[in-house]
This record gives structure tokens, C-alpha cells and sequence, in this order.
């Protein structure tokens, strides 16, 4: 994929990550959570990247798992329903994460590529692309 992505589309993806992060914010406050741990996690998630050192996909592959929506999900919804309620702020920050990724234009990554995501091409890459969509 060579093509930079129409922005009225990354446009709207970006928007839809900073209201989950806001919500996700706000419901962390609502709930007590320490603001001391939430900064520290915050940026846990991207340890996932270290799956780079094993190769292009690997490295995308453990990005995009960790970087779904899907996980953190699943863990507050087991937290909250079986009563271990404290994992609900961990979810929250894991959310807020991801939402705050997707705000700034940080999508899921194409397979072997960190530089071609769902919410366009990045970086060097991007660069690259644009001029060559100009000639």
C-alpha cells in the first residue's frame, strides 16, 4: 500500500480515538483510579513492539494484539462481572492507550510494516507516498 488515505477517513478514525480516550479518562476519574499509576501505564502497551526483534511481522502482529480494543474489553467485563473490580482501572488505562494511539494517527500495523497502517502510511513512508500521489 503506497497510498496516502483520504483524510475525511483518517479523519474520522482519529476523532473516534480521542472520544475513547476521553471517555475512558473520565471513567478511570469516576472510578478513583491513582493518576500516579495511570501515567505510568500509560504508555505500557508499546512494549509490544519489542515483538520487532523477532522480525517485521512478528513485531506487527504483537502491536495489533495488543492494540485492539478487543483485550481490554474483555478484561474489564470479566473484572467488573466476577468481582475483581480493581483490574477495571488497568482496562481503563489499556483503552485510554489505545484510544490516545488512534487520536495522533497511530493505527494498526500492516503485516512486516510499522509504517503502513489502517490509518494510513507513516512516517518516512508517508512522505514517500505523498510525493510520488503528486507526480
Amino acid at each position: 500500500m503506497s497510498e496516502v488515505l483520504p483524510r475525511e477517513v483518517t479523519s474520522l478514525l482519529r476523532l473516534d480515538g480521542l472520544a475513547v480516550l476521553v471517555a475512558a479518562v473520565i471513567a478511570y476519574g469516576v472510578l478513583g483510579g491513582n493518576w500516579w499509576v495511570f501515567a505510568v501505564l500509560l504508555l505500557a502497551p508499546d512494549l509490544s513492539m519489542l515483538g520487532a526483534l523477532a522480525g517485521p511481522r512478528a513485531g506487527s502482529w504483537t502491536y495489533n494484539i495488543v492494540h485492539t480494543y478487543a483485550l481490554p474489553i474483555t478484561l474489564g467485563g470479566i473484572a467488573w462481572f466476577t468481582g475483581a473490580t480493581f483490574l477495571v482501572p488497568y482496562a481503563l488505562i489499556w483503552v485510554a492507550h489505545i484510544g490516545m494511539d488512534r487520536a495522533v494517527g497511530y493505527g494498526l500495523k500492516f503485516p512486516g510494516s510499522f509504517q503502513h497502517t489502517h490509518l494510513g502510511v507513516m512516517g518516512k513512508a508517508r512522505k514517500e507516498a505523498t510525493l510520488a500521489n503528486s507526480r
